[in-house]
């Protein structure tokens, strides 16, 4: 495994990430036994990375068992600020909640620090100051060793560091955006801002959450199957495009899965790609793909397809700012 460092943090992190979603055992895995499986062969194959958060059900419980006697072995990351219940102050990125929330994913996870302490999704809500305030004391503490964002807009990467730099405080480190052959959006901006200020970059959905497998296609009994629970399994513009690059797949001679990947970690700006495995089964597939590079004309060739810096659609997961979501934001 080659190893890269993590943004300008000095730590050194696998290409590819153990993602822990599909641990909780109310969305993914029932059993916590197999989880560990799983957790156990991608460290014994050289990831020393894993990512998971507050709001995955009980994902970050199942990792701290798993991770027992091997957790100075890996480079743990969580996240805060989704909701965690109905009460309106359980969740965010104000102080408050912050404190509460660092103590009850390290009671979870069984550990005494966090690697990397990620702020979920952007809390318009908060200023940033304090969200950042907070952080830095978590640091200071010895609680947390780098905190970081996931899905935030380049204009508020940039905001951060601003805020961090004139305040004395800690800065983020890292950036969690969505990626793939599908959405590329993050290129156009996020990216080149991202190495502009030396984060370092995980990216999830590297597999369009299940349409770059190569199991779903056009016209498929599965199609639909899941399209109540994932609506952009019922999305036409990204069945097409899906097709079209199953066969730059089948003239490359690699699988679905190992194209998708290898792009992901292709791009310069990227440290990380998230390996969302179930089984044990799912994870031998993707990392039989991990030493997969791919060549200037493959990566032409996805550039046709899918022109860089552009989306095809969206992911259902994909933070929306509140202008977006309440017309009352965008009218007078």
């Amino acid at each position: 495994m080659q190893y890269r460092t993590l943004g300008r943090t000095g730590i050194k992190v696998s290409p590819y990430a153990l993602g822990t979603l599909m641990f909780a055992t109310s969305v993914g895995n029932a059993d916590p036994a197999d989880s560990a499986r799983v957790l156990h062969k991608a460290l014994d194959a050289g990831i020393n990375f894993i990512d998971t958060a507050d709001a995955y059900g009980d994902s970050e419980e199942v990792v701290g068992r798993a991770l027992k006697g091997r957790r100075d072995e890996v480079v743990l990351a969580t996240k805060f600020g989704r909701p965690m219940g109905e009460d309106p102050n359980r969740q965010g990125a104000s102080r408050r909640w912050i404190m509460t929330a660092v103590e009850d994913s390290l009671r979870r996870l069984q550990t005494d620090r966090i690697d990397v302490y990620q702020l979920h999704r952007p809390d318009p809500a908060t200023d940033l100051e304090e969200t950042l305030s907070a952080l830095t004391d978590l640091v200071r503490s010895g609680k947390v060793r780098a905190i970081g964002t996931s899905g935030l807009p380049a204009s508020d990467i940039v905001e951060a560091q601003w805020v961090a730099e004139r305040r004395g405080l800690e800065r983020f480190r890292t950036e969690q955006p969505v990626y793939s052959m599908l959405n590329r959006g993050i290129e156009r901006e996020v990216l080149p801002v991202a190495q502009r200020y030396g984060l370092g970059v995980m990216v999830w959905g590297p597999l369009g959450q299940g349409l770059l497998t190569g199991r779903v296609r056009k016209g498929g009994e599965n199609d639909l199957s899941r399209a109540r629970f994932f609506k952009h399994l019922n999305d036409e513009r990204r069945l097409d495009v899906v097709e079209r690059l199953i066969g730059v797949a089948d003239e490359a001679g690699i699988p679905m899965t190992h194209l998708a990947m290898a792009f992901t970690v292709s791009h310069p700006g990227v440290t990380s790609a998230l390996l969302g495995a179930r089984s044990e089964e799912q994870l031998d597939d993707l990392l039989a793909g991990t030493k997969v590079t791919l060549g200037a004309d493959i990566l032409d060739r996805i550039d046709e397809i899918v022109p860089p810096g552009t989306d095809v659609g969206a992911l259902d997961q994909v933070f929306q700012p509140p202008a977006l979501l309440d017309p009352a934001l965008r009218r007078r």
